[in-house]
């Protein structure tokens, strides 16, 4: 800009000489005749005026117009800087509903996997279900309902017939059979755990209990050997303590 009017004021400057020079040599012509030439002269001062004011608007829009742009791009820029934050937001609460859902969906699994029980001095794994019925049929019993009892551990045999639990179902199954009188039954079910599993912690009640169904069973002969054969077997628990007393009232 500044060489633009540099270059309008050398211009004026040699206009001006020209019309210095055109004067001085005005009484060498007619008077019309400088009267043309000054009106020339001022035309075209006029005329390179009014391109110099031409340039001067034409780059104060360009300006303007930068300006207007400059404004929109930071606009642009601002706009673009929201949507980025906003981009963040939803990208860390998809990522926290990401983490809750594999967190609910893992409980839901843990809830459906095998775990470890131990029961009867036992170590094995049961699937959840598997370990609410037992429990549920093992609170039936201890409420005193013993045909509803064993009922439930019938139910439990047939449905889990390969469960670590089956040696204690048994148990409870002939001890609720007992209650019932059903001591046929009792002696079969007490039998197939001894048979199934001879080193059970419940083994030698079992065979306890069997002398007992015996003895209700007027069987005093099998009741004898039942006994002798606990105390054989297992010497060193509580129930070969009991057999052994009672051996001695059969006597």
């Amino acid at each position: 800009m500044q060489a633009k009017t540099s270059r309008w004021w050398l211009a004026v400057a040699c206009a001006l000489l020209a019309l210095g020079s055109s004067v001085s040599h005005a009484a060498l012509f007619e008077d019309d005749e400088a009267r043309r030439a000054i009106l020339e002269m001022r035309q075209r001062i006029d005329q390179m005026q009014q391109n110099s004011g031409g340039d001067a608007a034409q780059l104060r829009r360009s300006v303007l117009d930068l300006q207007s742009q400059i404004e929109t791009l930071r606009a642009e820029t601002a706009e673009l800087r929201g949507q980025n934050e906003k981009l963040r937001r939803d990208l860390s609460e998809l990522q926290q509903r990401q983490k809750d859902v594999a967190t609910s969906v893992d409980e839901r699994l843990r809830k459906f996997e095998p775990e470890t029980v131990q029961v009867d001095g036992r170590e094995f794994k049961a699937e959840p279900a598997e370990k609410a019925d037992y429990e549920a049929a093992l609170a039936v019993f201890r409420t005193g309902k013993f045909a509803e009892a064993a009922s439930a551990f019938q139910g439990f045999m047939g449905k889990y017939p390969k469960s670590g639990y089956l040696p204690s179902a048994r148990f409870w199954l002939g001890n609720a059979q007992y209650a019932t009188r059903d001591y046929k039954s009792a002696i079969d079910n007490f039998k197939a755990l001894l048979a199934a599993a001879p080193e059970h912690a419940r083994a030698p009640e079992a065979a306890l209990s069997i002398a007992n169904c015996q003895v209700e069973l007027k069987d005093t002969k099998a009741a004898r050997k039942t006994l002798e054969d606990l105390i054989r077997v297992y010497p060193q628990s509580e129930a070969a303590s009991a057999a052994k007393e009672r051996l001695a009232r059969l006597k």
